[in-house]
């Protein structure tokens, strides 16, 4: 599984991941990012319950498809850490910046408190 790794002994409190987010996902809470843990997509209860199958698993990763989301909240319901957030119309997560060759969080952090599990999470389905 691909993802992002977190050491909060490294974390300074920043708020810069959060700022870097291009999904606005992060928030950083007692000096610990918090954000999608990426759960496997058989325990993933926010893609169990989207009724528009919104939330999909592609690539390693369980991500959001805007287009999809109509906002009804019942992903964050179920998210068991509030990584989750509705917004105008639609629902905010982390999607490990998928197809992208970085992590925006990961290289704007100053301390080294995020790592990126692995370079690149692939725009394919898995």
């Amino acid at each position: 599984m691909s993802g992002i790794s977190v050491n909060p002994n490294k974390c300074i409190d920043c708020s810069i991941c959060e700022r870097s987010c291009p999904s606005n996902s992060i928030k950083v809470k007692d000096g610990v990012p918090l954000f999608c843990m990426n759960c496997e997509p058989d325990k993933a209860n926010c893609l169990k319950i989207c009724p528009t199958g919104a939330i999909e698993s592609l690539g390693g990763a369980i991500i959001l498809n805007k287009e999809k989301c109509n906002g009804c909240g019942a992903c964050q319901d179920v998210c068991p850490i509030g990584a989750i957030d509705i917004g105008k119309n639609s629902a905010n997560k982390c999607n490990f910046c998928v197809g992208k060759d970085t992590k925006e969080c990961v290289e704007s952090c100053p301390t080294n408190a995020l790592t990126d599990d692995e370079n690149t999470i692939s725009e394919t389905s898995s």
